[in-house]
């Protein structure tokens, strides 16, 4: 096959086809002696995988796990694989914990023995301190000071920079994060909220039915590779 007998089958140009194969994300291609590249269906199942896991986890990840595949590192693409199914189980967790939020805004909050520092709190979210602080600026988080001055998260605190981080990866602006915070905090605009949650329930549901759509089309992938 030509690159433009794989891109037309999604869309691409062939010269995209051949820059995911100068990338390392497709196995380099056999060329014919005139220098053109030939291309097989070895190459057609790993385009599709490749286009598949940028679906279903971004196109970083994506390239991550081709790259290590392509390196003979199975275990390591398979942990990147592992990484964003955590992601995807974490945002189900905080889904749940806002809706817990949202029943049991007007019950007396538990003492939290766990409160969190600054440095603390980036390091569960993996961002940055700055990233927090920024947040605070928008409203989004309200931490306390201890008697140093340094900030304190509780509870809720880390509840609302969980959130905060969902909605950020949804491409969703701070000041949105902040009027949705807000409400949770308060109890008011429940309709909105109610229909915030519906629409972040929606699209957590995409994003596991296409990463079980790059599982079987990376699958299909691996299996020709290992006959070839």
């Amino acid at each position: 096959m030509r690159p433009a007998d794989l891109a037309r089958e999604h869309g691409l140009s062939s010269q995209a086809v051949r820059n995911y194969e100068a990338d390392g994300f497709l196995p380099p291609a056999d060329r014919t002696p005139s220098g053109y590249r030939i291309y097989t269906g070895t190459h057609a199942a790993a385009l599709r995988a490749y286009l598949a896991l940028i679906r279903g986890y971004g196109h970083q990840t994506a390239g991550r796990v081709m790259l290590a595949i392509h390196d003979d590192h199975l275990d390591d693409a398979l942990l990147v694989i592992d990484r964003g199914h955590g992601r995807l189980l974490r945002d189900r967790e905080t889904l749940d914990s806002v809706r817990r939020a949202a029943g049991d805004l007007t019950a007396e909050p538990a003492p939290d023995p766990g409160a969190r520092t600054i440095g603390e709190l980036a390091h569960r979210l993996h961002v940055t301190p700055a990233t927090l602080r920024n947040w605070e600026e928008a409203g989004i988080l309200t931490p306390s000071r201890d008697a140093a001055g340094y900030r304190v998260y509780r509870a809720e605190d880390v509840r609302d920079a969980e959130l905060a981080h969902l909605l950020r990866r949804g491409g969703y602006p701070l000041e949105h994060i902040a009027t949705v915070v807000e409400q949770i905090r308060t109890a008011g605009g429940t309709e909105e909220l109610s229909r915030a949650l519906a629409g972040w329930q929606a699209r957590v549901t995409a994003q596991g039915l296409a990463m079980l759509d790059a599982s079987a089309r990376l699958g299909d992938y691996l299996a020709l590779r290992r006959r070839t």
